[in-house]
């Protein structure tokens, strides 16, 4: 809608009345039913320009004085007028026109104001109470499409969150592969040497049945007997009991031993995510620490030394996947901050009211220009397509809506200090993130 348009639905056709009248014909006007609506009625001159209002409020004090309409009654309009009323040139925007009624805007509000066109020729009245109602609708129009813009804003937040998890969730889908391949590979080998150690304990038996045939029937010949005593000789000394056990014990226990430890990936992997678990528990922050070293254990072997000091931790109520996310985005950017091999400090304590983690590690550090916009979503330090500036940025609201905090302290070349503190007693259960 134009500016014309704006103020032209607000505009009503009043018609002016002359200077000629007097103040007694402007009162009589105002009992008509057409003026019933309006608080003043427009005087023009000739050339159809405003001289100014004459309100009700201003009739009434004339009138209520003593002898006032016989004192008054006679006299021009022009006498009674207010000559600064309002003017609002016609070409006004509806916002403007607002700001400059109620920035003169006095009460009890007693006049209308004036519409003119560019010439500045009267052209009709304009009520507060309607420019209020026009602004009230555009005030919900703007609401409205400011709650439509927040909506869609919050959908590509939850696209943006479920992207970084999807990038997190594969990058630990890739390590938790590369550690499985280790184990599985030498359970797979063990299986086939097993599978050759068992052959001469097949063939003996094959040859223990075979002469067990021969014995038990009478009619066999005795050369035949003798070659298949001959052949059990053989395949016993093949398959003698000392080198079967010399070499089939450790390949058991090193099986066992690989599947030990695909049992215990599987077991971390599924505490880290807790797939099978209530969205909020009580656990052991330190749980949640060994579970996430376990997931980022291919990430980190070949770039730090992992250092744990974990203290006594009481159990805190929170969500541990979510916290299980934040672990690992932090250890992953302390592996990705070190050149070469460093060291990861992780350490754990608590007080009475809060349990506490620290990663530290001996990387590249953050500069000091954009250390007060690491947590800001969409940042990120890393090179194109290594990092959507996002992860920071979860974590920190995760931890937020778990009622705690993170803070951190970094010297460019020395290393980063991350600091999380969570509290010990929830006020209400945690709800799931975005």
């Amino acid at each position: 809608m134009s500016a014309i348009q704006s103020l032209a639905a607000l505009l009503k056709a009043v018609a002016p009345l002359s200077p000629t009248m007097t103040v007694s014909d402007v009162a009589d006007q105002f009992l008509q039913p057409a003026y019933k609506a309006f608080l003043s009625l427009p005087i023009v001159d000739a050339q159809q320009r405003p001289l100014g209002l004459i309100s009700r409020y201003r009739l009434q004090d004339i009138f209520m004085r003593r002898f006032g309409r016989d004192l008054w009654g006679k006299h021009s309009a022009t006498e009674a007028v207010n000559p600064d009323s309002l003017v609002i040139a016609l070409n006004t925007s509806l916002d403007e026109a607002a700001r400059i009624v109620t920035a003169q805007l006095q009460y009890p509000i007693t006049e209308d104001f004036i519409l003119v066109d560019e010439a500045g020729c009267y052209q009709g009245l304009g009520t507060v109470l309607d420019l209020l109602k026009a602004m009230e609708g555009r005030i919900d129009q703007r609401n409205r499409a400011l709650n439509r813009a927040l909506r869609e804003l919050k959908n590509s937040q939850t696209h943006l969150i479920q992207s970084e998890k999807m990038a997190s969730l594969g990058q630990m889908v890739a390590g938790v592969a590369h550690e499985l391949n280790t184990p599985l590979g030498y359970v797979k080998n063990n299986v086939q040497l097993l599978r050759d150690l068992v052959q001469p304990l097949l063939a003996l038996a094959e040859a223990q049945a075979q002469l067990s045939e021969c014995l038990t029937n009478p009619d066999t010949p005795t050369e035949t007997v003798e070659a298949r005593f001959s052949r059990v000789q053989d395949a016993t000394a093949l398959a003698s009991p000392g080198t079967f056990e010399e070499d089939f014990t450790p390949l058991m226990e090193d099986t066992l031993y690989g599947l030990e430890q695909i049992g215990e990936l599987a077991v971390s992997l599924k505490d880290f995510a807790r797939l099978d678990r209530a969205m909020s528990e009580d656990i052991d922050l330190n749980d949640c620490i060994r579970s996430a070293l376990v997931i980022a254990r291919n990430t980190l072997k070949d770039k730090a030394q992992v250092i744990t000091r974990l203290g006594q931790l009481p159990t805190l109520t929170c969500t541990p996947s979510q916290i299980n996310q934040v672990l690992l985005n932090m250890l992953t950017n302390a592996a990705q901050a070190i050149q070469g091999n460093g060291q990861i400090l992780i350490k754990s304590w608590a007080d009475a009211q809060h349990a506490y983690l620290s990663i530290q590690d001996n990387g590249q550090g953050i500069p000091k220009a954009v250390q007060q916009r690491i947590f800001d979503p969409f940042f990120t330090t890393k090179a194109v397509g290594e990092g959507t500036g996002l992860g920071l940025a979860i974590s920190y609201k995760i931890i937020q809506e778990h009622g705690g905090n993170i803070r951190f302290a970094s010297e460019p070349g020395r290393g980063t200090r991350f600091v999380i503190s969570l509290p010990l007693n929830q006020n209400q259960p945690q709800q799931r993130s975005a």
